[in-house]
């Protein structure tokens, strides 16, 4: 979430690093609501000062015998005034924060200008497509004459946008996220965690996919239990600091975990609605990597290369691209997408995006420079979605995959 003075104090500049993303930045009601609460906060503190003094009077009064009847009136006045002007402070104070969250993160300064992804810049390829002497058939044709993808099952189980992997489709999905976590945790230093799959919504807040995502989410709710599942374990993995002061010299953490990840995909109505492509139920390993902010666009890359070692040891060919400003998400101020190519399409689609993120207040207080995290695409923190591992990774198998760490 954005720091409201300093979205003032940046002015003009603010309106337009926004407005590189397409976003139209109205500081008028941010200062309104700002001077709202810092008037209310002082009002509030000089009637308390008020309220002290006439409460001594009250003592001193009742001690020499006076009739402090009217000190009394005004100290009770005095009291009623200062609940009412904290009510106002407080409801200019939730009026501010909705409307913060709502406001973007600001891309680099070297992210490519453009608003679609047109405008995305190829950064470098690995590996040369495949060359069939036939047709390649997509994952779909594949998978159910194998056996091992069953879409009718899902769909009579839950509707659509499921899918069941079934013999060696299970066993693939399994051996992959297998693979991904010995390789992160071996290799490349990660912890591995195991997070809850349901979340509250201050969780969802942190990492930014409350308010603005909610349509988005899949939520539950028992009783007056309210639970959302997790989109991506970066949620959960970002939380696990939130609200800690953490120490800079122990800086960067950096946590791999494979979960379930629930998404209604609310806005993709009739986009790649065949096969195991945008699914309301997958597989990731995910990434992240919490660190200073000045040492996050290190992280990053260190994280893109980790990601694409995932794709090298599978012998798939890709690209890295930079996505344009317009076509960032959310929270991002900078995104890598690993796409990867597709023989069935003839072309390269996300597999995996890396994302660096700053905030101006994130979960975590560090004791030293605010730390971030690092996820292919994140606050200073940097994630990654290491794989989406059963199904993005198993269509990276019949023909393609998408990075972040998530597959």
């Amino acid at each position: 979430m954005h720091d409201a003075r300093t979205l003032l104090e940046m002015g003009d500049d603010a309106v337009r690093r926004l407005a590189r993303r397409g976003y139209a930045l109205d500081l008028t009601p941010i200062e309104t609501l700002f001077t709202r609460r810092n008037s209310s906060i002082k009002s509030a503190d000089e009637l308390r000062a008020e309220s002290k003094r006439v409460a001594r009077e009250v003592g001193r009064a009742a001690a020499g015998g006076g009739d402090a009847d009217a000190l009394k009136e005004r100290a009770r006045d005095l009291k009623e005034q200062v609940r009412t002007i904290e009510a106002a402070g407080e409801q200019a104070e939730t009026e501010l924060r909705d409307l913060l969250l709502t406001i973007p993160n600001f891309p680099a300064d070297d992210v490519p200008d453009g608003l679609t992804e047109e405008s995305n810049v190829e950064v470098r390829r690995h590996g040369a497509p495949r060359a069939f002497d036939f047709a390649p058939r997509d994952h779909v044709d594949i998978g159910e004459a194998m056996g091992i993808l069953d879409f009718a099952r899902a769909a009579k189980l839950s509707g659509s946008r499921f899918t069941v992997m079934r013999g060696a489709g299970a066993v693939l999905e399994r051996a992959l996220a297998s693979f991904f976590l010995a390789l992160h945790t071996g290799r490349h230093g990660y912890e591995e965690v195991s997070v809850p799959y349901l979340v509250n919504r201050q969780t969802m807040t942190g990492t930014g996919q409350l308010p603005k995502f909610e349509d988005d989410l899949f939520r539950t709710g028992v009783a007056d239990r309210e639970l959302f599942l997790v989109p991506t374990a970066e949620v959960p993995l970002t939380n696990l600091h939130a609200a800690e002061t953490l120490d800079a010299e122990t800086l960067p953490y950096a946590y791999t975990a494979w979960t379930p990840c629930f998404r209604s995909e609310a806005g993709s109505y009739g986009r790649d609605t065949r096969g195991i492509l945008r699914l309301h139920q997958f597989s990731k390993v995910e990434l992240v990597r919490i660190c200073r902010a000045e040492d996050s666009r290190v992280e990053l890359e260190t994280m893109v290369g980790h990601a694409e070692a995932c794709l090298r040891e599978l012998g798939l060919a890709y690209r890295v691209v930079r996505l344009a400003a317009g076509d960032l998400g959310f929270s991002a101020q900078i995104t890598y997408d690993l796409e990867v190519w597709l023989p069935s399409q003839e072309t390269y689609r996300e597999a995996r995006p890396a994302r660096t993120r700053a905030r101006s207040r994130p979960a975590g207080r560090p004791s030293a420079p605010a730390p971030r995290t690092a996820r292919a695409g994140s606050p200073p923190r940097s994630t990654g979605r290491a794989c989406r591992s059963a199904a993005r990774w198993r269509r990276c198998w019949s023909r393609t995959s998408r990075p972040t760490a998530r597959w």
